[in-house]
Formats: C-alpha cells, structure tokens, sequence
C-alpha cells in the first residue's frame, strides 16, 4: 500500500479538496449540523478505508441519500434520535456482509452501470458549470434535478447569464487550460503535484491578484470555500438516543438507511472498477462490513450515514491513485483541516473545484462510451439511455432502479422466446427432437418450456438433456413433471429425461434408444450415412455431443450390430472416430492402423464390414499433426516401422513433383502429404479389392476421404468415390 506513495498523497489532496465542499453540503441540504458531513467525510475515508479491500473506492455522505436523511430526520422527530437509526443501520449492513448479500451486485446489467456513470459525468458538467462562472447559489453537493430554490437544472443554466462573475470566469477558463495542457505535456517541472492540486493553487493565486489590482474581479466569501469555525467540541459531536431503540419507527428507519445505502454502495463500486485501469476488483461483501462499521461510528458520534460516492471515486482514480492510502489520507486531511487549515481552504473559489468536477465529468460521459455501447444492440442501448436520463431528471437510486425496471422488461422479453437449443435428428428410425436446457433455468424460462413442450406432436420421440444445467428452478422442474406424467403419457410422446441432479424431486428416465436394426440400416443411402458423419462432427465442434446411454446401448446391441459406416483412420489417440463423429455404441467400425495404410488384413477387415455387416460407407480417414507421415518424411526405417513408411514414401514421391523441395516443418506441405497419402490408400482398395471396386462401380457402397484438423476438430471431407 506504501509502494505508490507518490501517486496516492496527492490524489488523496485532490479528493480532499473537492470532498470537503461536498460534506459540507450534504450536511446543509439534509437539514443536519454543519460538522456532521465531515464526521462522515473522515469516518468514510479512515476508518471504511482501512477496512475496506478497494484500491480505489471512496466513502462518505452520499448527496444521493439527502432526501432520505430530511424524511428520517422528520420522521423520528429529532437528530439524535436519527443518529440511533443510522448507527442499528450499520450493524444490519455488517450482517448483509456477513451473511454474503452483496452477492446483489453481480446482477445489476452492466448497461445499467455504465448509464449511471455517465449519467454522473453528465451531471457534474450541468451542475457545475454554474459555479464555473460564479453563480453559486445553488449549493455544491446539489445533484438533483429539482432544486430546493424552485429551480432546477436546466434553468440554473438560463440564470447565470444574469449573474455570472469575470473573476469565476476567468479562474475557471485558466485552470481549464492549465488543467488539460498540463496532462497533454511531457514537461511537468511539478511532475509529482496532479493538474487538480496546481489548478487550486492557480485559483487562490490569481483571487489575490484579483484582490489586490483588479478588485472588480476579486471573489468574496460566497463564491469561496466555507469551513466554519468550532467554538467548542459540543457544537461538533452528538450523540444517539438510545432509550429510543425500542421504538418500532427506529428500527423501520434503520432498516431503510441500510438497504439504500447497501444499494448506493454496491452500484458505486461496481461502477468504480469499470473506471479503474487496473480493473481491480473488491469483495462486496467486505466493503457491506467496512461501510457498517463506518455508519456504526458516524452514527455513534453525530455524522451522516456513509456510502461509497461515485464522484469523489472518480475524481480519485483520475488523480492518478493506486491504492487506498489516497483515500485514507483523504479522511485524515478532513480531520485536520477544519481546525488547523481553514482560514487558507476558504480562500480556494467554487470556480476552481467546479474545474476539477467537470472534466471528470467529461471523462465519465464521452463519446466513444455511447458508441461502444449503441454497437452492442438496441436491448443495450435503451436501458442505457433510459438510465442517464431516469438519473439526471430524478436521483441515482430512482434513475438505476428505472434502468433495471426496463432492462428486466428485455430479460422477460429475451426469456420468453427459447432459451434452450431445440435439435431434430433423422436417421431412418424415425425423427428425434432434442431440446438441451442451458447453465440456469429460472421460472422467466417457464412460459417458453411449456410452449415448446405442449405443442409437440403426438407420438413423438424427446429427449430433454439437463446435463449442464447447474440450477433448475423448481417452477421448471413442476412443468416437466406435468409433462412427463400426463401430457407425454397422453400423446403417446416417448421421453427420455436425463441429466437431472439427485436433489431434485423429479428423476431421469430413459424410454428410447436410437439403435439401427437391420431394416433400418439396408434402408439407408451413402449420402445419408455421410450426412449423418457431418452432422455428429458438427456437434462434436461446437461441444455439444449428444447424450450416448451407454448402458442401454450396451443392451439394445447386445444379441447383434447394424453399424452404417466403416472408418479406417490412424492409431493417433487424438483421433477415435466415435468420439470426433459423436456416434453411439454400434454406429461405428473402426479399424485403426498407423497412417490410415492399406494391406491385406485392411482389405479383409473392409470386406467384411461391407458383406456381412451391411455397411454401405467407408471413410479412410487422414489427420494433421500424424506422427507416422512425420516419421515417413524423416525417412524413419527401424524394424517393422519400414512397413508404415514405406507404404507412406509414395506419397512424398507424388507430392515432390508438386512442391519442390519438400519442407518438412512446412505445416501446408505436410497436410498435402496426408491427403495424398489417404487418396493412395483409397487407390489400394480399388485395386486389391475387386468386391469393394464392383460395389462402389455399382454406387452400393462409397468411399470418400477425409483430414482430421487437431487444432480445430473438424473433418473436412474431399474425393468422394
């Protein structure tokens, strides 16, 4: 934590100086003591920053909380009493934490959050422009849109036209300028001091300038800083009502402080790692702990209560903070500067902090944020939008709640049409459907299951594969209940209901199996057979292989085999037809024989799957990467290895009138090797074996080659026969 010290103490002055208004503010607009906002301010930057496991997340009073605050405050009738309320709401977010709710968190869409930042990027920049050029009567830390003066924010904008101050303008336009030219410049002889802190110290200078020969652009005490001064530590500190614990109000207003600020804090810190470089993430549930314990005390000793405050967050990361020194030595500049630095921080003008604050806006809400996001689709975009505008016109925790309201609309939407991949096999045995529920499977998912399910036709054959579900919802597993015993039972659907977990109430069961009977398979064209071969690749590719049931196969074959094709393919153990073709026990011969070769007992083996069993496909089946074609190429001959490769030598001889010379380590050249050398063990069997050449002749039988990739898993087929 102590390695970037020389990031982390002058983004933590940073922070401080835009923090300290805005505690003051918060306190004002929630009807508080002034000294509560900072209370909360160090509160939140000490003690949650040392608890807290973010590197970058920043705590205090939350201005999004204020109208909560005045309700509570009313509602118990005085601010002691208020402060018992805010210190029961710590100890009920460390019971969140504990118990793991900020689990909440990783369910807000990620739309949702980058509307919220953006929204806040939007609204520093309308807020702040204001004090900008000296209209400040709208307090600092006003985020609303509805002022409490009758204004809001659009019309505040109109306002300072009539009431705008050359010395704020100026100000503000010279830190403007020092601000962006001093991050685009390689030469920073004060490289060690961000922009932000050289903008202040340009704002209090030039005010003096002001003072002394421009008076007529000179800021007074309104447009400054405004730290009041402590005449004794009663008028700072206050402390709860406990005798009211027992009062049902209390603990109804602690329980509401909790759950919003539980809320603020988790979309705040889920915002914040977006933002940060480094993309560091935090435990939520140890953040619910840190922020209980900080309301525990702030509540305890007359503060407000504390979230995590997306502006000051983000004012820290784009200081330059790479830990959470900068926001512990944020609260600890708090704690001192009321008594020991105020007379200096009250010469700092509004102007120069509304600088700070809107080019973080900028940097919140650009351009290339919209795009990214409008080229995601429509269902991103419109939540997106929804909530930036939801935020601006409203408040944070009504705009994100706005947000998620529409965006669960398109998850409903989304839900409802099939969530499950829906598959129809056909192999002459009649069709099967094959309908794969996906990782979660919510009641959202109920309206569709049942739609798909109840308009199957009658006697049917389904298969429903839960193999890779991990949740099934229980409204789901009654509609498959439904449909197993009455609805399947009635149209005389056969249903095999597999990979359910044994916790659940409903079981498996197994009616079918797709097992080719002799009929079936004398039935079957070539054509079929390869079609067939792609198809179970396809699947292969794409990781979805069908459920094989062994153990009913293994009965169903039992007393006979009717396999539709024969694979003669290499011994590489990367390449076992059954698995790469995705076929069940019984669809298969395979004969193996390192390099995919042909001799006598190859021919004898493909003659008696042809003649006896019925198949009616051969596929001689070549693979990259084939160790025996390697050893061919390296003229490897030891012992019986020569029987391999010299079989293989034909092939390299064929492909040197082609490419010359042959390069060995050449990944094109060698895969042109393996497809010769497979149509030359095609032309061995048309050659040796005069039965194989008359049923091919005669289009009962066909051959065809394939190459096996095992980078990718696919099976290209070529030089059909």
């Amino acid at each position: 934590m102590f390695s970037k010290l020389k990031n982390d103490l002058p983004a933590g002055l940073v922070v401080f100086l835009v923090a300290l208004p805005l505690c003051l503010g918060v306190a004002l607009a929630s009807g508080a003591p002034l000294l509560s906002g900072v209370i909360s301010g160090v509160i939140g930057g000490v003690i949650v920053g040392i608890l807290s496991h973010s590197n970058t997340s920043v705590s205090g009073p939350a201005a999004g909380l204020v109208t909560l605050v005045l309700a509570s405050i009313a509602g118990l009738g005085d601010y002691r009493t208020f402060l018992l309320a805010v210190f029961l709401a710590g100890f009920i977010q460390i019971a969140i934490g504990f118990l793991r709710g900020g689990f909440i968190a990783n369910y807000i869409p990620s739309n949702v959050i980058q509307g919220l930042l953006a929204s806040i990027g939007i609204i520093l920049i309308l807020k702040q422009i204001p004090h900008a050029v000296g209209f400040d009567v709208d307090p600092e830390e006003d985020f609303i849109f509805f002022q409490k003066d009758g204004e809001n924010t659009f019309s505040e904008l109109f306002n300072i036209i009539n009431f705008f101050s050359w010395g704020a303008v100026t100000i503000a336009i010279s830190s403007l300028i020092l601000m962006i030219g001093y991050d685009k410049t390689k030469w920073k002889p004060l490289k060690f001091l961000p922009s932000p802190v050289l903008v202040i110290l340009l704002g209090v200078f030039l005010n003096g300038i002001f003072q002394s020969f421009f008076p007529e652009f000179y800021l007074t005490e309104k447009h400054l800083v405004s730290i009041p001064n402590i005449k004794n530590w009663e008028s700072v500190f206050f402390f709860p009502n406990f005798p009211a614990i027992t009062q049902t109000k209390v603990w109804y207003y602690a329980f509401t402080i909790a759950a919003f600020a539980t809320l603020e804090t988790l979309l705040n810190l889920d915002a914040v790692e977006r933002i940060d470089p480094h993309k560091r993430l935090a435990s939520p549930n140890r953040e619910l702990v840190a922020q209980g314990v900080g309301n525990s005390i702030s509540g305890l000793i007359g503060g407000l209560p504390i979230t995590s405050v997306i502006v000051r967050s983000s004012v820290n990361i784009y200081a330059g903070a790479e830990s959470k020194l900068s926001t512990i030595f944020h609260g600890i500049l708090l704690s001192i500067s009321v008594v020991f630095f105020g007379s200096f921080l009250n010469l700092i003008p509004l102007s120069s902090l509304a600088v700070i604050l809107i080019v973080t806006g900028f940097k919140l809400t650009n351009i290339n944020l919209y795009r990214s996001i409008y080229k995601k689709g429509f269902y991103q975009f419109l939540p997106f939008i929804a909530t930036i505008i939801a935020i601006i016109f409203t408040d944070l925790l009504t705009g994100v709640l706005i947000g998620l309201s529409i965006s669960f609309i398109f998850i409903l939407k989304n839900n409802y049409k099939n969530p499950f991949s829906v598959e129809t096999e056909t192999l002459n045995i009649g069709e099967t459907i094959r309908i794969e529920l996906p990782n979660q499977v919510s009641f959202l998912n109920k309206a569709s299951i049942k739609d798909t399910l109840w308009a199957l036709p009658e006697n049917s054959k389904l298969i429903v594969d839960a193999s890779n579900c991990n949740f099934i919802d229980h409204d789901i597993l009654e509609v498959l209940e439904e449909f197993k015993t009455v609805v399947s039972v009635e149209k005389k659907i056969q249903l095999n209901l597999i990979g359910l977990k044994d916790s659940y109430e409903l079981s498996d069961q197994v009616q079918f199996v797709n097992i080719l009977d002799k009929d079936a398979q004398q039935k079957l064209t070539p054509d079929e057979i390869l079609d067939f071969l792609k198809r179970g690749n396809e699947r292969f590719v794409k990781g979805k292989w069908s459920e094989k049931y062994f153990k009913h196969q293994v009965n169903a074959t039992a007393f006979g085999q009717n396999p539709i094709a024969v694979v003669l393919s290499c011994i590489d153990s990367r390449t076992s037809p059954e698995i790469i073709f995705d076929a069940g026990l019984g669809d298969i011969i395979s004969i193996r024989i390192a390099g995919n070769i042909v001799n006598d007992d190859i021919l004898g083996s493909l003659e008696l799957s042809c003649a006896k069993i019925g198949t009616k496909l051969i596929v001689v089946l070549g693979h990259s990467n084939c160790g025996a074609v390697s050893s061919a190429l390296y003229a490897l001959r030891e012992g019986n290895i020569a029987n391999i490769t010299n079989k293989i030598q034909k092939a390299i001889d064929e492909s040197e009138k082609i490419i010359h010379p042959i390069q060995k380590e050449n990944e094109h050249i060698f895969n042109h090797v393996v497809k010769a050398n497979v149509k030359n063990s095609i032309g061995e069997i048309l050659t040796h074996s005069a039965f194989l050449s008359e049923k091919v002749n005669s289009k009962e039988i066909r051959i065809v080659s394939g190459f096996y990739d095992t980078s990718s898993g696919e099976v290209q087929f070529f030089d059909t026969i």
